[in-house]
């Protein structure tokens, strides 16, 4: 199974360590305006999973959270956004590690604000004294013992455009904690050879679906390795992980034009091999 499936609107280590890892990667582009993303690609098994998650999160009493802090000065503006679903919110500790995250972000934000503000002063340079930065985390799966989501990224500080990226992040119930999607297997070389091939066979095809006759196999953007990819953990039978998401954000597989591209698969055997052992029960074979 091929082609956007699950990732609804849109770090490596045992460990999740928030968004540092995935600025680090963005390339560019405008993630909130990326129709590939958008809920017209979910397939309807998605649609009603997320309704279901939904309700579930609303029967606690859980809202989900928006937060803004704009400003303008000086000829210039900063822009702050980061939200996340109920789902979220129902999980107090993971509510309360995301909005540790988003309060050092918006103080980054504003202390670089107030060096361009010096620093640019009196100038007639908009983009100079601009910022812009939102996140927004979304439900992806929500199976009894975890919650998986994703994020799309959106970072301006100056210039033509922004850079946009992605993130994964699996939170786990019964210990407590948040890991990153990868952390759940064995190495990175492990899920290469497991979904290597596949992904690459499904961006060449999107690549040329999108592409046309504009399509180049030239090797100016060579298949890039799962290690630079976002990975996010999906269900599509609610009961398990039975298919990866696989995101490539702007310049990884392609020019910025090109925007991201994002590919769904199923879970194999070969993927269920790469599994680590304590997380095995969280993994079913997909269709």
């Amino acid at each position: 199974m091929h082609g956007a499936m699950f990732h609804m609107k849109h770090p490596q280590g045992q460990v999740w360590q928030g968004s540092s890892g995935g600025l680090a990667r963005a390339g560019a582009g405008l993630a909130l305006a990326i129709g590939l993303l958008g809920a017209g690609c979910s397939s309807p098994e998605d649609m009603a999973g997320a309704t279901a998650s939904a309700e579930a999160a609303a029967s606690t009493g859980s809202e989900a959270v928006a937060f803004a802090d704009n400003a303008e000065k000086d000829g210039g503006k900063r822009e702050f956004a980061y939200a996340w679903p109920a789902e979220v919110s129902a999980i107090p500790a993971l509510a309360e590690s995301l909005a540790a995250e988003r309060d050092t972000a918006l103080a980054g934000q504003k202390s670089d604000w107030d060096t361009a503000l010096a620093e640019f002063a009196g100038e007639d340079c908009a983009g100079c004294k601009s910022l812009s930065y939102s996140k927004e985390w979304q439900v992806v799966a929500d199976l009894p013992r975890y919650l998986s989501l994703s994020a799309d990224i959106y970072l301006y500080t100056g210039g033509a455009h922004g850079n946009s990226d992605f993130e994964g992040l699996v939170w786990d119930r019964e210990a407590g904690a948040a890991i990153a999607p990868e952390a759940m297997f064995t190495s990175q070389a492990a899920l290469q050879d497991a979904l290597g091939e596949a992904w690459c066979y499904a961006l060449k095809i999107e690549k040329k679906t999108r592409l046309g006759a504009d399509f180049s196999d030239d090797g100016f953007f060579p298949c890039p390795p799962v290690s630079d990819l976002t990975l996010l953990a999906g269900s599509a039978g609610k009961a398990a992980f039975d298919r990866i998401g696989l995101i490539a954000a702007p310049y990884v597989a392609g020019s910025y034009a090109e925007g991201p591209y994002e590919v769904t698969l199923p879970v194999t055997q070969a993927v269920l091999d790469a599994v680590k052992p304590e997380y095995k029960a969280a993994f079913a074979p997909g269709k």
